[in-house]
């Protein structure tokens, strides 16, 4: 009798552990079918993957987050290709007009509140398109904010008092003989991330572009589909000229006059976002017609270095298929995109 309840407790016991190990094998492929899908559209500077996003949307239900760092600003809106009213109207867009012109807004912000705005998307039963060409920000969506020391006032301090004495060049020399990666990434004067970089290095001893955060997983909750959205550079080049004079035509230096009044050189990052750096540069010289040309070409130039770092920057990112829109129709394209949303691929 002892032995045959021994035998039935040991037998109960072993089945147990066999649904134990079976569902725990199960879990990753339940998390997988359970995981929301979020559709990402990244690509360098005037490529086209905002018209390609308002084709998108209606078809798959989706509602846009944009990944644009200068867009988030309220009046910043010729010079950063802001959507239309008329395109606000027809698709639901988030982080646009966030912010004043005036207030800060780094990648951390960026982070929680394209999260949020997925989170409530998703609860809608709708589809979260993430839409931009900020490699850093989005880089950020995928694995998490970069992790870093806490910023110390006093060297914070010395490094702008230094910043406003010698300028920005000086320092992002330093910046390039100290972690040359990083500073490919960004510009001669971003001043903030500068300042920053050099902060990070001098509290650590380490390289930004080696902190943890880059080498971290991507966070599970989500299912993100990426696609880089490029063109031929000469194609891309060609298109980025355009949209520069185009800018200039539509009003971008009474934007700039406007964005002076209301905050935008006490901003930092907003003051050298390209076009409107180069255009507070050509407001403050005398204006001439050798100034005007100058503007322009300093802004062309800028533009195309930009996408050149965003080129640089998305070869390193693993998640991206690439899809050159020089080579596939528009309908093509979007066929690509959704049907890896609905089935993947």
């Amino acid at each position: 009798m002892t032995t045959g309840i021994s035998i039935e407790k040991d037998e109960i016991e072993r089945i147990f552990v066999g649904l134990a190990s079976q569902a725990q094998k199960d879990i990753p492929i339940k998390l997988e079918k359970n995981r929301k899908r979020v559709i990402v559209l990244a690509g360098p500077t005037a490529a086209g993957k905002s018209e390609l996003a308002m084709e998108l949307a209606p078809q798959i239900d989706g509602e846009i987050i944009t990944a644009d760092s200068m867009q988030i600003y309220k009046g910043m809106n010729i010079g950063t290709a802001k959507p239309s009213k008329e395109d606000l109207d027809k698709v639901a867009h988030h982080l646009i007009d966030i912010r004043k012109v005036n207030e800060i807004f780094n990648v951390v912000d960026f982070y929680y509140e394209a999260r949020h705005a997925a989170l409530k998307i998703l609860e809608r039963g709708k589809t979260p398109i993430v839409v931009g060409g900020s490699g850093f920000y989005l880089h950020s969506l995928l694995y998490g904010p970069p992790s870093g020391p806490p910023s110390v006032p006093e060297l914070r301090k010395a490094l702008e008092q230094e910043m406003d004495e010698k300028g920005p060049h000086l320092l992002y020399e330093r910046l390039s003989q100290l972690d040359q990666e990083y500073a490919r990434t960004i510009t001669k004067n971003d001043r903030q991330k500068i300042i920053r970089a050099l902060e990070i290095i001098q509290l650590t001893g380490k390289k930004v572009s080696k902190l943890s955060w880059k080498q971290r997983k991507r966070t599970q909750n989500y299912d993100f589909r990426c696609w880089f959205l490029h063109r031929p550079k000469d194609k891309l080049y060609q298109r980025i000229e355009k949209r520069c004079e185009k800018m200039v035509n539509e009003g971008l230096l009474d934007e700039v006059k406007y964005l002076m009044g209301e905050g935008l050189e006490e901003n930092p990052s907003a003051a050298q976002a390209i076009g409107y750096r180069q255009s507070l540069d050509y407001l403050k010289s005398k204006q001439s017609k050798e100034d005007y040309a100058h503007f322009m070409t300093q802004f062309k130039q800028s533009s195309r270095n930009y996408a050149k770092r965003q080129l640089t920057w998305f070869r390193k990112e693993l998640p991206y298929k690439w899809l050159d829109l020089d080579l596939h129709d528009p309908e093509v394209v979007l066929d690509i995109i959704k049907q890896d949303f609905e089935i993947g691929l």
